[in-house]
């Protein structure tokens, strides 16, 4: 297969590319950047090197400015418009494509369902509210495009991805390495995570499988509270996670991102993963824990 992926240098973009390569897909970046053997775009611009696309049978759209970073009134603006740009370019552009791909499989995040739930919610439970769930309910439509042109649509709604790579885990660890790491605020807030390998075969099963479209919620059976996190990351680094992050000090540091990332609390299930037969290879925090950090 010929895939065409947007963000094909972040976290998850390499760990993907790297997996369809290994499988002998071709794998085709779209970025910025010019070359032989990459699709240069301007999403601002709205423009793409459209006929370097053609032949491809699906292309994965990973774009969008992080979330990991005080929410100053220009940062929210860059966050919604990279992802409402970026998605729009790409399904306008695999629409007037011929022969269409396949598919578009779009990644989103669980952020959709809000960020304090008092019940589990899956890909049936409705829109929360916050900046992060509007930007999501604004970001999915943008790819209305293709599916009106026929072409299939998943969306993968993202939980927490765990990898030392990356992320929060790999912010994580330094402090726990140190021995100062521990929960934060009361500890009770609900983690809804994913490992990076489960991610990435979460994303194969969307391009490969003619039959997967609609909204799939990417995380492990498993959530867990934010205090059982820190206690099992602590146990498998073989160091104490009894020092807390005062949430008062986390809000003051972080801001309003604060409040929707890590002090978040919601627990999000997968109603459509088991249904599509897909099985996880780290289940269990523990088990994810220990391959990451010992084993990976």
């Amino acid at each position: 297969m010929k895939i065409a992926i947007t963000g094909a240098s972040g976290l998850v973009g390499q760990a993907l590319s790297e997996s369809l390569k290994k499988d002998g897909h071709m794998v085709l970046p779209i970025s910025r950047s010019s070359g032989d053997d990459i699709v240069c775009w301007n999403p601002e611009a709205g423009t793409i090197e459209k006929e370097k696309l053609h032949g491809c049978d699906a292309i994965v759209n990973l774009a969008g400015e992080g979330i990991a970073q005080r929410w100053t009134s220009e940062v929210k603006r860059r966050i919604l418009d990279s992802r409402i740009k970026s998605t729009r370019l790409i399904a306008e552009t695999a629409a007037s494509l011929e022969p269409k791909p396949k598919a578009l499989i779009n990644a989103s995040a669980i952020g959709i369902y809000g960020y304090k739930k008092r019940e589990a919610v899956d890909e049936d439970s409705s829109y929360g509210t916050g900046f992060l769930a509007d930007v999501c309910k604004e970001w999915e439509p943008q790819t209305n495009a293709a599916e009106d042109a026929g072409i299939r649509v998943a969306q993968i709604r993202i939980g927490i991805v765990l990898s030392p790579k990356g992320g929060a885990l790999a912010k994580m660890i330094t402090p726990f390495k140190a021995g100062v790491g521990g929960p934060v605020g009361n500890g009770k807030q609900i983690a809804s995570w994913i490992a990076l390998d489960d991610l990435v075969h979460v994303f194969r099963l969307a391009i490969e499988n003619d039959s997967v479209s609609g909204v799939i919620n990417a995380v492990a059976p498993n959530p867990v509270s934010n205090r059982e996190f820190a206690t099992v990351l602590g146990q498998v680094l073989g160091r104490p996670s009894l020092v807390p992050a005062p949430a008062i000090a986390v809000k003051l540091a972080f801001g309003e991102m604060a409040a929707e990332t890590v002090l978040s609390d919601l627990e999000v299930k997968s109603r459509r993963l088991p249904e599509l037969g897909f099985e996880f290879q780290y289940p269990t925090l523990p088990e994810a824990l220990k391959y990451l950090l010992v084993c990976g």
